[in-house]
């Protein structure tokens, strides 16, 4: 009597700009009796890691900074910072927040309406927002891109232990 061996193989790499690839080889054998089950799978384990790591080389397209902002000029977005934890007193000194009560935002009105839920949450002026925003993309705030945005609620969370809900009255921030 036949044993049916069934193998799948799968590996996914991160790469820049929030992108992977991945790929994935599935085997399907047949071994005659239990006793050929261990050298079966080890040579299948084996051959199906080394099909996938020689196809995974190919990278193929990986989108820049800009791919999917709607740039029309085409010109690319600077890289994005590790974004440091948030200081607990950040200082205000070196970049006062914008004079300007209400600047035209760069990101999504739902990223500047969960930016704004979480800092006022968690008694974060508006100033020290603006700050860490300087301090981790040299830029205020309100000029943060989508990308960027979505790095810095993703701080914001976890360093005020945050969870992703979504705002019960988004007019109240805006």
């Amino acid at each position: 009597m036949a044993i049916k061996l069934i193998a799948n193989y799968s590996k996914r790499l991160g790469l820049p700009g929030y992108s992977s690839h991945q790929f994935e080889v599935s085997i399907e054998t047949e071994i005659g009796n239990t006793s050929e089950l261990d050298f079966a799978a080890e040579r299948i384990y084996s051959s199906l890691q080394s099909a996938v790591d020689a196809q995974i080389r190919q990278v193929g397209f990986v989108p820049d900074a800009s791919y999917g902002s709607g740039s029309i000029s085409g010109a690319p977005l600077p890289a994005i910072r590790q974004v440091p934890r948030i200081p607990m007193q950040p200082s205000l000194e070196k970049h006062p927040a914008p004079t300007s009560d209400n600047p035209a935002w760069h990101c999504s009105e739902k990223q500047k309406q969960v930016i704004l839920s979480l800092a006022r949450k968690n008694g974060m002026a508006d100033s020290a927002l603006h700050d860490l925003a300087v301090l981790c993309f040299g830029r205020a705030v309100s000029q943060l891109n989508k990308l960027e945005a979505s790095t810095l609620i993703k701080e914001l969370m976890e360093s005020f232990g945050g969870t992703s809900r979504k705002i019960s009255s988004p007019g109240n921030y805006a």
